[in-house]
């Protein structure tokens, strides 16, 4: 799994590629950690590119959420696609975080 962080305004584009699995998600949990401890409060994950998810991954994100939130800040997530917007919709995590098809609508440009 491969990550690119871009400060954008007062937000984070976290563009995650790859698969997020039991050995990955603890990377983006590390990651998202570090940029929280930079004061990030806001972060936008951008899934467009990743190609997998697992229950791992989904824990990792609500993980990563739950921190965001006790720090008054917020994770929203984009571009969902295929089978990972298939587990997140499944899951229940559409009613948990904001969810926008680009990384411009979760960033409120559009």
């Amino acid at each position: 799994m491969e990550f690119i962080g871009t400060p954008v305004g007062d937000s984070l584009v976290l563009a995650v590629k790859g698969r997020m699995d039991v050995t990955s998600s603890p990377k983006f949990e590390k990651e998202c950690q570090t940029w929280l401890d930079k004061g990030q409060k806001r972060m936008v994950a951008d899934l467009s590119g990743l190609e997998y998810i697992s229950s791992a991954g989904l824990r990792s994100i609500l993980v990563v959420g739950k921190r965001l939130k006790a720090s008054g800040g917020s994770l929203s997530l984009c571009g969902l696609k295929g089978m990972v917007q298939e587990v997140v919709t499944v899951s229940g995590f559409a009613t948990i975080f904001p969810i926008h098809d680009t990384v411009d609508k979760a960033l409120g440009k559009s």
